[in-house]
């Protein structure tokens, strides 16, 4: 009987880890062709432990966007770059461990932290107060940037941002609260990148909803490169910092004295535009808040018009606010 108890514990096991290394092998697999699909786009710039991957076209008032959860720079550079560039100097940025950026051994994900580094991306490029433009999460960061480096910011331009403690996570993030660094690294190189392939309609259609995902957003939104272990282990530590850090920064928003402007879609599925959005009525002085009738959570997808105008509008208070103050 013992002998039979222990072979079908060894077969348990064996299953198991049999299981572990055929995703292993996937998620290999799946990372190579996605950065077959979407291969690196900009130049790689070493900030303090971290290498940031840039894109840059334009020239002109600099405007710098900051993307969000689980995200990368193509966000913007396959939606509003194409209809801005002749105007401005655009700088796009992956964060700290997403897309083709790299989170230093000595980094973490805290959002002052990460906010520093885009402060001193400022600073090696030469951007003399740009326009920041930050969505969803990328927002909370522009703000955090603003709070704690407000030298050297000409304004905000927020899209869909976070502002405030989410609560109840969508459902969509629920496997994101991954607290052990050892199990993150497991689950990123075995699980997460096949289960992230099985589930991406239902993702897309979460994150995009009541709009349909763009046609080509795995390609020219960047969406492959999502299917990567080291992106999803980015996307896990940040929510957590979310989590962490949201809840004290959001008590400060008064000393923000820039231009600021809030855009949000009023059928945002992830984040609630009244709770994220209006909330920021009066919190900032003279902060603008638009809202587009029947738009989710990816306005500059889906709505790119209505983002160009709105970034066109922040950009001209933000110069109008440095020449003011010149």
């Amino acid at each position: 009987m013992a002998n039979i108890l222990l072979f079908i514990v060894l077969a348990i096991v064996g299953a198991g880890l049999g299981y572990l290394a055929f995703n292993a092998l996937l998620t290999r697999r799946l990372a190579a062709r996605a950065e077959r699909e979407v291969p690196m786009s900009g130049q790689l710039i070493e900030i303090g432990d971290d290498r940031l991957h840039v894109v840059e076209v334009g020239q002109g008032c600099p405007i710098l966007f900051i993307h969000g959860l689980g995200a990368q720079l193509h966000h913007f550079t396959g939606t509003v770059f194409d209809g801005l560039r002749g105007d401005f100097r655009l700088i796009a940025v992956d964060r700290p461990g997403s897309g083709y950026s790299v989170r230093g051994a000595g980094s973490t994900a805290a959002l002052v932290e990460q906010a520093g580094s885009i402060a001193e991306l400022i600073d090696r490029l030469g951007l003399a107060k740009p326009l920041v433009v930050g969505h969803s999460l990328g927002g909370m960061i522009a703000l955090t940037l603003a709070l704690e480096h407000p030298q050297k910011v000409g304004g905000l331009a927020l899209l869909s941002p976070l502002t405030h403690p989410f609560g109840t996570p969508p459902a969509v993030f629920a496997g994101l609260r991954i607290q052990s660094q050892v199990l993150r690294k497991l689950i990123s190189h075995t699980l997460a990148v096949p289960a992230s392939a099985r589930l991406a309609e239902k993702t897309l259609a979460a994150v995009f909803g009541p709009q349909a995902a763009t046609p080509d957003y795995m390609t020219k939104g960047g969406g492959w490169l999502g299917l990567r272990p080291s992106h999803f282990e980015a996307t896990v530590v940040d929510y957590l910092a979310a989590e962490r850090d949201v809840p004290a920064l959001s008590l400060r928003y008064e000393e923000i004295k820039v231009p600021t402007g809030i855009l949000y879609g009023d059928q945002d599925g992830l984040l609630d535009y009244r709770e994220q959005g209006l909330a920021m009525a009066g919190r900032i002085d003279d902060v603008e808040i638009e809202l587009l009738p029947g738009i989710g959570h990816m306005p500059q997808f889906v709505e790119q018009a209505a983002v160009e105008a709105f970034i066109r509008k922040m950009a001209a208070r933000s110069m109008l606010d440095v020449i003011r103050q010149s």
